[in-house]
């Protein structure tokens, strides 16, 4: 057994403690015949620290297209010749798409804006969304639209939206390689004026983006410091006309590699797999994460691109004895 799963069954599994960046590290640099192992290790610290059930959710977008950022890996940027248009959803529509999710058995619905942040427009919008889907369906509202002021971090705990969405996206060192139209400390910004107002935290990235497997370490470190209670974990799923579209998929190995150091960096947080695990890993892979670390789902279709049936995902879970987590044990 190498020397790394050694300590970190020690230190994460019993302890609770998450692994350091050296730590993270050496899990994604294991070989090949040590992944299993990784794998069962991540699993049972995922059982120990969050227990069996599976958190499940949907995501729609308010607002598709059209955002002034240059976001590379992103077919919603108006700065890219990509098919992406900007669009826009009504109220009813809304409430319809979160009818169809909780009728998946999700608990979560997310709103998505692709903005820079927020204008007055975007938050008249969501007050009127929110109330709108409370007063039909029996889900948990959250929402991502972008960076905000304090004053719009209020409005939206005020609304009832119960957790917050924005991605670091990649680790400091590497995001200007990423976006130039605003810095990682604004994005830090927001998230650390969101977990100050009560609502959750949801914080994740995108691997693949070109950074090194040490830059991947950083990433999760820095995860870790924020200590978000979700951390969607996306793999890129290269966009036609985006300065990213023509980057490899990442190897599905090293995928399930990251989703075991990242497990074992952060034991108690929510580790949802996102966009970009069906061309990474296929069926197979998703199983094999599900038992590698992973315990959230997004169910259906991603923004911009197709995901799995929900129903596919949701009979897996059935299958590996995944209770997906009851709507009554997150309000």
């Amino acid at each position: 057994m190498p020397e790394i799963l050694d300590q970190a069954r020690n230190q994460v599994l019993e302890n609770g403690v998450g692994l350091d960046q050296a730590g993270v590290l050496a899990v994604l640099n294991l070989p090949d015949e040590h992944l299993p192992a990784a794998l069962q290790l991540a699993h049972e610290v995922r059982m120990r620290w969050c227990g069996p059930e599976v958190e499940v959710e949907g995501i729609v977008s308010l607002k598709t297209g059209g955002c002034p950022e240059d976001c590379h890996f992103c077919s919603q940027s108006g700065l890219f010749a990509s098919p992406v248009r900007s669009v826009w959803l009504d109220i009813p529509s809304l409430v319809e798409a979160a009818k169809q999710t909780a009728a998946t058995g999700a608990t979560e619905f997310c709103i998505v804006a692709a903005v820079r942040g927020p204008d007055a427009r975007l938050m008249k919008q969501m007050r009127e969304g929110v109330a709108a889907i409370r007063a039909e369906v029996d889900i948990q509202v959250a929402a991502s639209l972008g960076m905000l002021s304090q004053e719009q971090v209020d409005e939206l705990v005020d609304m009832g939206v119960h957790r917050y969405n924005h991605n670091l996206e990649t680790c400091r060192s590497y995001f200007p390689n990423v976006v130039t139209t605003h810095s990682w400390e604004e994005r830090w910004e927001t998230l650390r004026m969101v977990r100050e107002s009560g609502m959750e935290v949801c914080c994740g990235g995108i691997l693949g983006l070109g950074e090194t497997v040490e830059q991947r370490a950083e990433f999760a470190a820095q995860l870790a410091e924020l200590d978000p209670h979700e951390v969607p974990l996306n793999f890129l799923n290269p966009r036609p006309g985006t300065p990213l579209g023509d980057r490899p998929v990442v190897e599905g190995k090293d995928a399930l590699r990251a989703i075991a150091a990242f497990r074992l960096a952060m034991p108690r947080t929510i580790l949802r797999y996102a966009g970009g695990r069906e061309i990474t890993l296929g069926d197979l892979g998703t199983r094999d994460g599900l038992l590698g670390g992973i315990n959230a789902v997004i169910v259906g279709n991603y923004l911009t691109t197709l995901g799995r049936p929900a129903t596919d995902d949701l009979a897996l879970l059935t299958e590996l004895k995944m209770p997906v987590k009851a709507l009554s044990a997150t309000l």
